[in-house]
């Protein structure tokens, strides 16, 4: 970072640090909201601040994005040895993340959920940067509820019907969606051997164990459906069990823990089987495609089943509840669709209708508003 331009007020561009992440649904908006925020100038900067966890690191890397890590670890769900050890490092983070931010000079810092977010946005606020949160979904995460009563604005997802955001404050703008799957949802799909069943089974950036022993239960019936090519993104642990379990039942298959080009897996498939966090369902129906959601029964207020009843309740997606979920189920509506090509393009259009494809755009907008009321006072030279 030594050699960002200095005075930062010599340039007409702006400065943004996206702070948080830890899972994709929290890293990914984030990267949609910088890829257009980048467009707006050609001297406009993003950095990236995280805890450092794998997701984070080896997705910023490829995309090339610059980023920065922090001494931080969360708070929930862990021993009281855990949680004794977590407080210690937040004074060190607070002071590493005011040495990031006072290097990078940011604009703007917006953080996007994740334990790593909350001491960035907090030294932010402490040195006076203007600062934003993006939350994803109907019901807040902790460090943005800690967070909520001092930033100056919260992007929501959905409408805070619970009221526990600062309506003065709040703007619902929908969850961002990466420039490469938004861009497939006026495209249409490619042509293929009309025969081919093309499914995709994603378990969120950590995979899911309950969708991978089902989907492994269930191929012995759907072993006998040549028309099946499947997809199926595990998490790390679950890869080589997974694999092996499609190749006894010789069923074609791409099992990987972890996709790079989920563009192009959205792009063919018929189905999604997956879980209904927010930025899933977001991606879901940007590219428009008929989904099965399996929501995530331990997520927060279970709020990955009311994800997923927004789009049952409009015939975009069908639910199974995990504690009903078993082989014979699963194979069991998989065939159905198989059998159902138009049933399948009807959802996947009603799924298109309820995208929020300018959600970025909205969020961009408006911390650009929030950046410029900032530097009212301060006159940039040419």
């Amino acid at each position: 970072m030594s050699d960002a331009p200095k005075p930062y007020r010599a340039t007409r561009g702006r400065r943004l640090i996206v702070a948080g992440g830890g899972t994709g649904g929290h890293l990914f908006p984030g990267i949609a909201v910088a890829q257009l925020f980048l467009t707006r100038h050609p001297r406009n900067r993003v950095l990236f601040i995280n805890a450092g966890r794998p997701l984070e690191v080896n997705v910023l890397a490829r995309l090339g994005w610059p980023h920065a890590t922090i001494p931080v670890e969360g708070l929930k769900g862990r021993g009281l040895w855990r949680q004794l050890n977590a407080l210690a490092k937040i004074p060190g983070a607070l002071r590493q993340s005011r040495a990031l931010i006072q290097d990078f000079e940011p604009d703007g810092v917006l953080g996007v959920g994740g334990y790593s977010a909350g001491p960035v946005v907090l030294a932010a606020w402490m040195l006076g940067v203007p600062t934003a949160l993006h939350e994803q979904n109907r019901l807040p995460g902790l460090t943005n509820r800690l967070l909520r009563r001092v930033v100056d604005r919260i992007y929501l997802t959905f409408a805070d019907d619970t009221h526990r955001f600062d309506p003065r404050k709040a703007l619902v703008t929908g969850n961002p969606v990466r420039d490469e799957i938004l861009a497939l949802g006026a495209k249409p799909k490619p042509s293929a051997d009309p025969a081919t069943f093309h499914l995709l089974i994603l378990g969120g950036s950590q995979g899911a164990r309950a969708i991978n022993e089902a989907m492994v239960a269930a191929l012995p019936r759907l072993a006998d459906c040549p028309r099946l090519q499947v997809v199926h993104q595990t998490g790390l642990e679950d890869e080589p069990t997974v694999a092996r379990a499609y190749a006894r039942a010789g069923i074609a298959a791409t099992v990987q823990a972890f996709f790079n080009d989920m563009a192009e897996q959205y792009h063919r498939a018929h189905l999604i089987v997956c879980r209904a966090g927010a930025t899933t369902v977001a991606e879901i129906t940007a590219v428009g495609r008929a989904a099965l959601f399996i929501p995530f029964p331990h997520a927060a207020d279970d709020h990955q089943t009311g994800n997923a009843r927004a789009l049952v309740e409009a015939g975009a997606a069908e639910m199974v509840a995990q504690r009903d979920l078993n082989g014979d189920l699963l194979a069991e509506r998989i065939l159905d669709f198989i059998n159902q090509r138009q049933r399948l393009a009807e959802m996947a259009a009603r799924a298109l209708t309820l995208g929020r494809p300018e959600a970025a755009l909205n969020i961009v907008n408006d911390l650009y508003q929030l950046m410029e009321r900032s530097r009212a006072d301060a006159p940039e030279t040419p």
